[in-house]
């Protein structure tokens, strides 16, 4: 019979970056079992005082932009410059059975043979956004293993990239060179969280397109206030398969962090996404509670039946219900 992992075994393990410590220590903060989100709790205040001093980078872009070459690429790019790479890549999942491809691994094949990477697919189990509920403590959980760069892949570029950008410091969107209007599509959001614009799969046969793409970029980027004060938005041609342009993209970073810090906003925007992460989990766990406790079940479901009857606004029925939670 397999010994069960104690909670020092579990700190020791992601201490010394064993990977499959790693890989379970995270699997135990994604289940919804009770007896495991009271050790998960333990171990994320355990292991907390290690967090802090990676670069979190989120990583979007339309399908087919080529997220996984890019970060594999990458990945190996900024190994070879000295730092350890951890991969949080989030696979899209069903909303029914919650059932997901995890074939990420398989992607970054070469990646995840290195030493110095860890590469870990989530199921996003239809949670908003194609990141996991729980991607921001798998993200303290690989900076406590002392990961320099912690990569977070989405699904791609849906309604809620706020939701990646929520939880790191650099947000890169990836573009591709296609047919048309090379602006068309890109939404006006997705432009005012970006960082840093890596127009991918650039190649002798598109590279005047491509920087006609790049000019149409820059242009339209002047309309729009960068995150940070006194950053101008690059915009970079290259391609990951070919590993061109990977340079530009770590250094850029590297600058960007720098201002962040010399402008005294990278521990700010840091606490803000901290408080954004309690507010998220106090609506979880009273959803939990709504849902799970005998006294307020019935209650809850009362309500529930109405709005999804349309007997009433949802809103107001919800209000309803809270009122009744708090006793007020």
């Amino acid at each position: 019979m397999t010994k069960p992992i104690s909670l020092q075994d579990y700190i020791d393990g992601i201490r010394s970056s064993d990977k499959r410590i790693l890989g379970k220590a995270i699997t135990l903060i994604e289940s919804k079992k009770p007896e495991h989100r009271e050790i998960a709790d333990q171990l994320l205040k355990e292991i907390l005082p290690f967090t802090g001093k990676s670069v979190r980078i989120g990583i979007t872009g339309v399908p087919g932009a080529g997220k996984s070459t890019f970060i594999e690429s990458f990945g190996k790019y900024a190994i070879e410059q000295g730092k350890k790479v951890a991969v949080l890549a989030i696979d899209p999942s069903s909303s029914i059975n919650k059932g997901s491809i995890l074939g990420d691994k398989t992607r970054m094949e070469e990646l995840a043979k290195d030493q110095n990477a860890f590469i870990r697919p989530s199921p996003s189990s239809g949670f908003l956004g194609g990141i996991a509920n729980t991607t921001f403590e798998s993200l303290l959980i690989c900076e406590a293993a002392g990961f320099d760069y912690i990569l977070i892949e989405t699904v791609g570029v849906g309604q809620s990239e706020t939701l990646v950008n929520d939880i790191t410091d650099v947000f890169l969107f990836l573009k591709v060179i296609g047919t048309g209007d090379e602006l068309q599509g890109i939404k006006r959001g997705i432009m005012e969280m970006a960082d840093l614009i890596f127009i991918n799969k650039v190649n002798p046969k598109n590279l005047s397109k491509a920087k006609m793409t790049k000019t149409e970029l820059t242009r339209a980027l002047q309309f729009i206030t960068p995150k940070e004060k006194n950053w101008k938005i690059p915009v970079i041609l290259g391609s990951a398969l070919e590993k061109t342009g990977l340079d530009e993209i770590y250094n850029k970073i590297e600058d960007y962090i720098s201002l962040k810090k010399k402008n005294g906003t990278f521990l700010e925007t840091r606490k803000n996404q901290a408080q954004k992460r309690f507010e998220f989990w106090v609506r979880e766990y009273i959803l939990e509670r709504a849902k799970n406790d005998h006294l307020l079940e019935n209650s809850f479901m009362e309500h529930k039946k109405n709005a999804s009857e349309l007997l009433s606004n949802p809103s107001s029925e919800a209000s309803d219900f809270v009122k009744k939670l708090l006793g007020k």
